[in-house]
Formats: C-alpha cells, structure tokens, sequence
C-alpha cells in the first residue's frame, strides 16, 4: 500500500473572501465560512478578516449574516431586515458552524 504524498500547494488553505461596501464607500473584507439556501433566499455567514494582527486580536470574532440577491445577473448581499427571519438564519448557521469553531451563544 503506498502513501501519497501531498505537495505545499495541496495543502494551502484558500478561503472564499468577498469586499463589501458601506454607504460611505468605506470597503471591508470578509470569508464566506457558509452559506445556506432556502426556498425563499440564500445567505451567507462571513467572518471579518483584517491585514493587521492588531485588528484581528481587537475583532468581537461575530459572525455578519446577509441575504444575497440577484438584480440584472449580479449578485448583491443585503441586511436582513425582519427580525424572526434573522434569528431562524443565525440559529441555523450557528448549529452548522459550531463543530468547526468555538462559538459563544450568549
């Protein structure tokens, strides 16, 4: 029986990183941990990433939760609005991800 051997860039770790924009034009970097899909939408779980270890030691570590949609063939990622909708989608990401991560539900 042979052991296959894996090279560097087999075993890089490559997340999923999306910039988003704030009203004021200001960009943010975030990787996507998971995504859910409903009947009614798709959402993503994402994590704040920063360049600066300072930042990253100073970061809450909470997850940002947005719905995407689709206008025109490009994808655009909103607030959830509705409050019940929130928590139904928090509630199952946060059942999803905890076996990954150590997460404080308080």
């Amino acid at each position: 029986m042979s052991e296959e051997i894996k090279n560097d860039s087999e075993l890089e770790y490559d997340p999923d990183l999306i910039t988003l924009s704030d009203d004021d034009g200001r960009e943010y970097t975030f990787e996507v941990l998971d995504a859910i899909e409903t009947d009614e939408a798709r959402y993503l779980a994402l994590l704040p990433t920063f360049d600066d270890p300072v930042k990253l030691l100073e970061d809450s570590g909470e997850l940002v939760i947005v719905k995407v949609g689709e206008e025109d063939g490009e994808e655009y990622f909103y607030e959830i609005e509705d409050d019940d909708e929130y928590e139904t989608i928090a509630d199952a990401f946060i059942d999803r991800l905890e076996e990954f991560f150590e997460i404080d539900n308080k």
